[in-house]
């Protein structure tokens, strides 16, 4: 009998189940707060020098306010003032419609002044990150999801050493410590350390989460989990889209974002353990005690009356408790490390392609905050198109074609005027949705791929790549200096690269999750067997 034979009977997607979900979607809130918060607290808003100290005598004083930035800061080609330029000196003579200037244009001398219309500060205005420093600007998203990458190979080895619940608590722990830090920020060197460790934190409330609930549901019910939990980033992110427009102090939006968290962390507490992973490390006792949670909470209690802890270890593998696995364990084995190298490329490029869309909300050509909404809203009927395709056409197909139809999305936006910035944004956000599919069936196929005594390692390295292609893809809108359409090709060719690893990789559709290293060595058998079983049991 395998495990998923038994939480079968115990009702593989119950109250208990429900229960647990209802707990970890309360964390999960604040994914989208922190992964897409640059995008409103890096925001620069339209911004010129200040030339205040040019004011000599305060003539200033009888000139509009178009006047003043006639004869203090030069023109651009468009014809719009220099965000980044000024006179050294007032030129009253361009006030008479006169070309010809007295010095040469210098940097500003004495800082910027910032149009405070859309939001009020941003982590941009409070530093100066504009011109010659915007470069630091971008980087505070590479510099998170730097973190993330960390707490990915960390968190990850954590859980499957420890156990899914602790390695949860240290990040809820950190990931609130860190964000509240965030906000008290003084300078800019200490914003992007707490932003960091906030990353590192953040990387568990996706992975770990997303484990605890599908490997306490039957392989029947996981494709619904991953779904469910997957609306929620959707509808987060339309909530979030709200709470930035009302919300304009970088300071308040980064501190707000930690909430969830703070609820989370006294929650915890009537998390259960995933009884999968205490099996498989010999931890029989806890295991019969929420196993029989599970089944008194699921109203199936008489499925246990034949099961104790002694019977328990004999009819499910146990693996040997005092067995350490690391993250070389990914690639000792030939299985193992093809799957690791195709899972970490596909995650790799959907990630480098899904936040490639997602961090230019104001490179669309309309409102940011509507763009940011737009860009949730699109992903509900990913969810749903991935709901009838999952079981019909598999995990393989469902995931390779819907990053591989999201890269020639992103090919056809380079075709799009870019004064059309309405049907660029239709098609971005399609490209988007068709991503979010993607990464919707990714969540839980890695999670089939994976064994139990690795699969939190797996899940790690998984995260990884995907931090580090969504960390890429800020920097990468510097390639616009070569040619503008130049970072969607990059998108365009990561989404395609991603499909391909992807119809490499192997089916799970309708298998029990792998327990152990050996059963995905020898998956061929073992798949034979979960399909002659299921036969026998209907």
């Amino acid at each position: 009998m395998k495990f998923d034979d038994l939480l079968r009977q115990l009702n593989g997607l119950g109250k208990f189940q429900f229960r647990l979900i209802l707990l970890v979607v309360i964390p999960r809130a604040t994914l989208p707060f922190h992964f897409l918060l640059n995008n409103f607290t890096g925001f620069i808003p339209s911004h010129h020098c200040n030339i205040s100290g040019l004011d000599d005598g305060g003539v200033f004083g009888n000139l509009s306010d178009e006047q003043r930035l006639t004869i203090s800061v030069p023109v651009q080609d468009d014809g719009t003032p220099s965000s980044c330029l000024m006179f050294t000196e007032p030129q009253y003579h361009l006030l008479m419609n006169s070309s010809n200037t007295t010095g040469l244009p210098v940097v500003c001398q004495n800082g910027w002044v910032f149009d405070t219309s859309v939001v009020k500060s941003t982590v941009a205005t409070e530093w100066n990150l504009v011109c010659e420093r915007r470069r630091l600007n971008r980087a505070t998203t590479t510099i998170f999801f730097g973190g993330v990458m960390l707490g990915a190979a960390v968190l990850g080895t954590l859980s499957d050493r420890l156990g899914r619940k602790p390695a949860l608590l240290v990040s809820y722990v950190t990931t609130v410590v860190f964000g509240l830090a965030s906000a008290l920020s003084s300078n800019f060197p200490m914003f992007a350390v707490m932003r960091f460790f906030t990353g590192f934190g953040s990387s568990g409330l996706i992975m770990i989460t997303m484990v605890l609930c599908l490997e306490w549901t039957d392989h029947r019910h996981r494709w619904t989990v991953a779904i469910f939990l997957g609306l929620d980033w959707c509808l987060n992110t339309m909530t979030f889209a709200a709470v930035a427009y009302f919300v304009t102090e970088w300071r308040y939006l980064t501190a707000v974002g930690n909430i969830p968290v703070l609820l989370a962390i006294i929650s915890w507490w009537w998390l259960p353990e995933s009884a999968r992973w205490l099996l498989s490390h010999g931890k029989v006792n806890r295991t019969y005690f929420y196993l029989r949670k599970c089944a008194q909470v699921n109203c199936r209690e008489q499925f246990l009356d034949h099961l104790n802890p002694e019977t328990l270890s004999k009819v499910i593998v146990v693996e040997n408790e005092n067995k350490k696995y690391s993250a070389l364990d990914l690639v000792r084995t030939p299985r193992m490390r093809r799957t690791a190298m195709l899972t970490g490329i596909a995650w790799f490029g959907m990630s480098c392609c899904y936040y490639g869309i997602s961090f230019n909300v104001s490179g669309f050509g309309v409102n940011m905050y509507l763009t940011q909404f737009i860009h949730g809203a699109i992903e509900l009927p990913a969810k749903f198109l991935v709901f009838f395709t999952l079981n019909k056409v598999g995990r393989r197909l469902s995931q390779g074609g819907a990053i591989f139809v999201s890269g020639l999305c992103l090919l056809l936006t380079l075709f799009i005027p870019l004064d059309k910035g309405a049907y660029v944004t239709a098609v971005a956000a399609l490209g988007k949705m068709f991503a979010q599919a993607a990464f919707t069936v990714a969540f839980l196929y890695v999670t089939e791929l994976y064994p139990t005594v690795m699969r939190q390692n797996g899940m790690g390295l998984c995260n990884f790549m995907a931090r580090l292609g969504a960390g890429l893809s800020p920097l990468i809108y510097f390639l616009e200096d070569v040619w503008v359409g130049l970072p969607n090709v990059v998108f365009c060719v990561s989404a395609l690269t991603a499909g391909l690893s992807t119809c490499l990789l192997k089916e799970t559709a309708n298998t029990h999750l792998p327990e152990t290293i050996e059963d995905v060595e020898q998956s061929r058998t073992w798949q034979t067997e979960t399909a002659n079983r299921d036969k026998l049991t209907g």
